[in-house]
């Protein structure tokens, strides 16, 4: 827990105080209070944190947050969209493909390490395709 809370002080500290109180709508004397752990009377409300992170970019309290409960945060990028169907199609053609490997692989009654390697490698392209979708489903 102590991590998390200096990470928070060292976000609101180190990103102009004055200019992100005011982004986020608060005194600067009061996110200061509120984010420093030493004072018995800090309240970081989580509408706080989450005007930290928005306006800061600071992901710091976000990473010692998740790693306190064992977890690493890792940014991912979000695949651009296309139009719905070539997206639909995609992803349908990258299921069929683990669909007959699959069933290819079972085929003999015993799945080696060449054949789990494909099947990993064209389920990570289903996820890759899935979210293609999603985004494309978004902007639909």
């Amino acid at each position: 827990m102590e991590d998390f809370l200096d990470a928070c002080q060292s976000a609101v500290k180190g990103n102009e105080p004055k200019a992100l109180a005011a982004k986020m709508g608060v005194p600067h004397v009061s996110l200061l209070q509120r984010a420093n752990p030493d004072n018995d009377a800090h309240h970081l409300t989580i509408e706080h944190l989450y005007g930290v992170l928005l306006h800061t970019g600071d992901m710091r309290p976000l990473i010692a947050l998740a790693s306190e409960f064992g977890f690493d945060l890792v940014a991912r990028d979000k695949p651009a969209p296309t139009d719905l169907n070539s997206a639909l199609m995609r992803l349908h053609v990258d299921l069929a493909d683990v669909t007959r490997l699959a069933h290819d692989a079972q085929a003999d009654g015993h799945v080696c390490s060449r054949e789990k390697s494909e099947l990993i490698k064209e389920a990570d392209e289903v996820i890759v395709s899935l979210e293609v979708f999603k985004q494309s489903v978004k902007v639909a």
